[in-house]
């Protein structure tokens, strides 16, 4: 850290940009790598600050972006590195009995009346010993009975959770964000293929719910469910809390409902076709009136 004999002297160490790198593409692969890792480290530390906080607030994820947004550009333009919200930073405001946004803005003001009076004090502090908070806090966002809490909650929750982990110690924070982000994905994605369709049997009678968005990841789903029912039985489908069907669930639908007679099944539907069938049905109220289409 720069030492300045004068607060003065610390208006020395601003570099303004050069413009003239404007036109070099590495300065945005730079500037786009570092815009990602600044706003994930950031989210990630709101998470992790939203859990420490005693009284359950949620700190507003917009609002935060951009104020880092604004910081980075002054900062960038002052010669200033560019600045992220840090866990060790929030953990020690909480610990210190910090509760508004106003200890965050005396905590900036002491760092900025530290590196113009305390700056020689400070170079003086071994690295060891800023590892070792750094290291203490990641034990507290990361102890053993918070891995046990997940163990507890299922294989979709604590496998991302270690993968993401283990991720970034091996490789490095953008990396091991990636891989955690792919590995959350893949389980939401394979939850919601199996919620997407429901079916409940009781004796002959069989129900199969149409459950929020049904897209075409769901035909492998449907079909299996299909091969289910039994000959000689009465399959309802319902769709009433389906908000969208995509056309290959319909057309595998349409064509259970054809061959269902071949082995004495009765299939009834609730609301799966219902705007269509709206649609038809006025069709042929005009045509009965003899009331000519517009073209």
């Amino acid at each position: 850290m720069p030492v300045s004999d004068q607060p003065i002297d610390f208006l020395n160490n601003l570099v303004f940009p050069n413009f003239t790198y404007l036109s070099n593409p590495q300065v945005y692969i730079v500037a786009l790598t570092i815009a990602i890792i600044a706003s994930l480290e950031t989210l990630l530390s709101l998470e992790a600050t939203d859990k420490l906080d005693p009284m359950k607030r949620l700190a507003p994820t917009n609002r935060e972006l951009k104020a880092q947004g604004v910081g980075n550009i002054i900062s960038g333009l002052l010669g200033g590195l560019p600045m992220t919200a840090v866990i060790v930073r929030s953990s020690a405001n909480i610990n210190a009995g910090g509760k508004t946004s106003l200890s965050c803005f005396i905590h900036g003001v002491f760092l900025l009346v530290s590196v113009l009076f305390f700056a020689h004090y400070l170079n003086t502090i071994p690295l060891a010993c800023l590892a070792a908070i750094l290291l203490h806090t990641g034990y507290k966002l990361a102890k053993p009975s918070l891995f046990k809490d997940y163990y507890h909650k299922g294989v979709s929750q604590l496998l991302p959770f270690v993968i993401t982990i283990g991720a970034i110690l091996a490789t490095d924070l953008l990396k091991g964000m990636a891989i955690g982000m792919a590995i959350g994905l893949y389980f939401v994605i394979k939850a919601n293929y199996h919620a997407a369709i429901t079916m409940t049997q009781m004796g002959n009678l069989y129900q199969i719910k149409l459950n929020k968005d049904v897209s075409f990841l769901n035909k492998a789903l449907l079909r299996k469910v299909i091969l289910l029912v039994k000959e000689n039985s009465v399959v309802t489908i319902d769709a009433q809390n389906a908000q969208f069907i995509d056309h290959d669930i319909l057309e595998t639908i349409d064509d259970f409902i054809a061959s269902a007679p071949d082995s004495n099944i009765v299939v009834e539907t609730i609301d799966l076709y219902g705007k269509e069938k709206i649609k038809k049905h006025q069709a042929l109220v005009i045509l009965d009136a003899n009331v000519p289409v517009p073209r």
